[in-house]
C-alpha cells in the first residue's frame, strides 16, 4: 500500500495537534495535578520535565522513527525492519493495548459526556453526600452507563472514518486551540475562587524534601510516560503518516511542549477551585475527585452550571482526542496488514471495542460479578487499568527501547532521522539515552507497579 492509498498530515501543525491531542487526555486534567500536590508541589514539576525531556521524549522520537521509516501500523513497522523474526509480536502488543485501553477509557469518557447535562441543568447538589451518591446512582444505572460509552465510542468512529486529514486532522485543529481556551477561561475562574490563593500556594510551593524521595521519582516517570502515550503504538501510526519533509524532532518536541503546559494548566484550575470546597482533600484522584467532589462546588457558586458545563466540556473533548489516536492505532493495522478498508476496519474494531468495554462499565455497582471479580479482589475495569496501563504501556516502551538501541540499531534510526538534512540535536546523546537510560528508568517504572501489588 502507497503512502497516497494511507494518507499524511496535511502539515506539522495539523500533526502536533493531533499528537498532543493524543497526549492530552482524562490523566492529564486529574492526574498530573494530584501527583504535583503529594509529591512536593513546584519540585516535582522540576523532576517531571527532567523525566520529560531526557526519558520519555527520546522514546516518542524513536517510536515515530519507526513508523516514518516503515509507514506501517506496528505490527507491520517491526516485520518490515526484522522480517521472519517474532518482532512483529511488539507491535501486536501496541495494537492489543490500543484496544484494550480505549475499552475502559470510553466508559470514564462516557461520564465525563452525561456530566456536561448534569452540570448544565443543575442536577448535582452542592452537598457531599448528596453528590456522592448521585455519581454512584448513575454509574451503577446499566442502560445509562452503556449509552454514553457507545455514544464516546460511535463520535469517535465517525472521526476516524473521515482519514487522515479529513477526520483526525481536521478535528484536531478544531479541538485542541479550543481545549486550550477552555482551560485558560477555567483557570481565570477559578483564580477569582475564595480558596484560590491557598490552593495555588499548595501547587506551586516546591518542597525540595518529597523531591528527593524515590516515590517521587517513580511517580514523575510513571506520569511523563503515560501522558505522552508512549507504548501503546500512537505515536508510531501518527509518524507513519509524516512525510520526509517533516523534521521529527521538531515535531516531537513541539508535542512534548503542547502537552506538557495543558497539563500545567489543568492544576490552575483543579487546585483553586478544590481548596474553595470545605473539608477537601487535596490527595483525592480519579473519579472522585472529578465527578463527586468539583460538581459540589459548580453546585454553590454564581454561574456554577455554566462552568461546571464547560468543565466537564473541556473532559470529554480531552477524553476524545485521546480515544481518536487509540482507536486509529487497531484500525491502522487491518488497513495495512489485512488490507482492509478503513470503514470496514473502522466499524468492526469499534463494535469489538464496545463489547469489551461493556463489563467496564457494568464494574461500577450494575453488575455484582464484574464489580468485584472472584478471586481478584478487584472490579473489572480496575483489572483492565492494572493490565494496560500499569504494565502492557510500559512494556511497550521498554521494547521500543531495546529495539532501536539494540536491534534496529542507533544508526539507522539516525538515517531516518536525520534525512532531508532534518535538524536534530545531539545525536549521540539521544541515541546514549535509548539504550541506556529510558530501559532503565522504564525498568524502574515496572518494578514499582510488581511491587505495588505485592505489598
Amino acid at each position: 500500500m502507497s503512502m497516497s492509498d494511507r494518507g499524511t498530515w496535511g502539515s506539522r501543525v495539523g500533526f502536533v495537534l493531533a499528537g498532543a491531542g493524543s497526549a492530552v487526555g482524562l490523566g492529564n486534567i486529574w492526574g498530573f495535578p494530584t501527583r504535583v500536590g503529594e509529591n512536593g508541589g513546584a519540585a516535582f514539576v522540576l523532576v517531571y520535565l527532567v523525566c520529560v525531556i531526557f526519558i520519555c521524549l527520546p522514546i516518542m522520537i524513536a517510536e515515530l522513527a519507526i513508523g516514518r521509516r516503515t509507514q506501517s501500523d506496528p505490527v507491520g513497522a517491526y516485520a518490515k525492519l526484522r522480517p521472519g523474526t517474532r518482532w512483529w509480536m511488539a507491535g501486536g502488543l501496541g495494537v492489543a493495548a490500543g484496544f484494550g485501553v480505549l475499552s475502559f477509557y470510553s466508559v470514564v469518557a462516557g461520564w465525563a459526556l452525561a456530566y456536561i447535562w448534569f452540570s448544565a441543568s443543575g442536577a448535582v447538589s452542592g452537598d457531599a453526600v448528596e453528590s456522592a451518591t448521585f455519581f454512584t446512582d448513575f454509574t451503577s444505572h446499566a442502560p445509562s452507563s452503556l449509552f454514553f460509552t457507545f455514544v464516546m465510542l460511535a463520535a469517535t468512529a465517525g472521526i476516524i472514518l473521515g482519514g487522515i486529514r479529513a477526520g483526525i486532522e481536521r478535528v484536531s485543529k478544531l479541538l485542541m486551540p479550543v481545549l486550550a481556551i477552555l482551560l485558560i477561561v477555567l483557570a481565570w475562574h477559578a483564580s477569582t475562587l475564595p480558596g484560590a490563593a491557598e490552593g495555588l500556594a499548595y501547587y506551586l510551593k516546591p518542597d525540595f524534601s518529597k523531591m528527593m524521595s524515590f516515590g517521587a521519582l517513580n511517580a514523575a516517570l510513571g506520569q511523563a510516560f503515560f501522558s505522552l502515550s508512549l507504548g501503546l503504538g500512537t505515536m508510531l501510526v501518527y509518524g507513519s503518516y509524516l512525510t520526509k519533509r517533516e523534521g521529527i524532532a521538531k515535531s516531537a518536541i513541539m508535542v512534548v511542549a503542547l502537552d506538557t503546559s495543558l497539563a500545567l494548566l489543568a492544576g490552575f484550575v483543579i487546585f483553586p477551585s478544590g481548596f474553595s470546597i470545605p473539608g477537601f482533600d487535596p490527595t483525592s484522584t480519579g473519579p472522585g475527585l472529578i465527578f463527586m467532589v468539583l460538581p459540589r462546588l459548580f453546585a454553590t457558586l454564581p454561574g456554577g452550571q455554566f462552568f461546571g458545563a464547560a468543565f466537564f466540556i473541556l473532559l470529554a473533548l480531552a477524553a476524545l482526542t485521546s480515544a481518536i489516536s487509540l482507536l486509529e492505532v487497531p484500525v491502522a493495522h487491518f488497513i495495512d496488514s489485512h488490507g482492509w478498508s478503513r470503514k470496514r476496519a473502522v466499524v468492526i474494531v469499534t463494535t469489538a471495542t464496545f463489547a469489551l468495554a461493556v463489563p467496564s462499565a457494568l464494574a461500577m455497582g450494575a453488575s455484582s460479578f464484574f464489580s468485584d471479580l472472584p478471586g481478584i479482589g478487584m472490579d473489572f475495569q480496575s483489572l483492565m487499568i492494572t493490565v494496560w496501563n500499569d504494565f502492557a504501556l510500559p512494556i511497550g516502551g521498554l521494547i521500543t527501547a531495546i529495539f532501536v538501541g539494540y536491534v534496529w540499531r542507533i544508526d539507522s534510526a539516525l538515517e531516518e532521522l536525520l534525512a532531508e538534512q532534518a535538524w536534530f540535536p545531539n545525536p549521540k546523546l539521544w541515541g546514549w539515552m535509548v539504550r541506556y537510560a529510558c530501559p532503565l528508568a522504564i525498568f524502574v517504572i515496572i518494578f514499582m507497579n510488581i511491587r505495588s501489588m505485592i505489598v
